[in-house]
């Protein structure tokens, strides 16, 4: 698969000890958290997801770990509705001495309308949901938000339209307010850096 399609690394420490996800056609599925530093001294806590063989082959003290894998997405049902989960599944793990690094590459269909906005400052910003292709005909629905004049120029796009994008992946913590109150929950989503139309001609950034 073109990496530009779906790709992350992430360099950052380990937050959490790994725990039994699930099994799938019998292969053995882990997760943890992984807390990636920011340039502005923030902290992104990123859930991850690797097989079996994957976590068998990692070392995972002494330092940063770096992960190389791929964004997924699935619909979660429960009794307070639906919920879209964002993970990494990781294609490989492993010990290194480089800086702090959340790097992802997508290239994806929007498939709901953008969603254009400012914020109380008045900064634009446009939400947009990107469908993913993965293996097997299926897809990953990951929510991006881009900034500025990006932002005002994707909210012109259709749906349908390719578009490729360059961020990071990054974690924010917020109210639910339900029936019997409010759950503090945290959304997950790819803060874009630039975005292009698919044809590379076609920039918009």
């Amino acid at each position: 698969m073109d990496t530009r399609v779906n790709h992350i690394i992430l360099r950052g420490f380990l937050h959490e000890k790994p725990e039994l996800s699930h099994e799938n056609h019998g292969r053995a599925f882990y997760r943890f958290s992984l807390l990636v530093p920011r340039l502005s001294g923030a902290e992104d806590t990123l859930p991850v997801i690797a097989a079996q063989d994957v976590m068998e082959k990692a070392e995972l003290e002494g330092g940063i770990l770096q992960i190389v894998g791929q964004i997924r997405s699935f619909n979660n049902r429960s009794d307070s509705g639906r919920r879209l989960v964002i993970y990494v599944y990781a294609e490989s793990i492993s010990l290194c001495d480089d800086e702090p690094e959340n790097l992802v590459c997508l290239t994806g269909t929007i498939c709901k309308v953008p969603i254009y906005r400012r914020t109380p400052l008045g900064r634009e910003i446009c939400d947009v949901m990107l469908a993913v292709n993965r293996a097997y005909h299926r897809s990953d629905y990951l929510p991006v938000i881009l900034w500025g004049r990006t932002a005002k120029e994707t909210s012109q796009l259709s749906v349908g339209t390719m578009l490729q994008v360059e961020g990071r992946l990054q974690s924010r913590d917020y109210q639910k307010q339900l029936e019997n109150g409010s759950e503090r929950r945290t959304a997950y989503e790819i803060s874009a850096m630039s975005a292009s139309l698919f044809d590379p001609n076609e920039t918009i950034t």
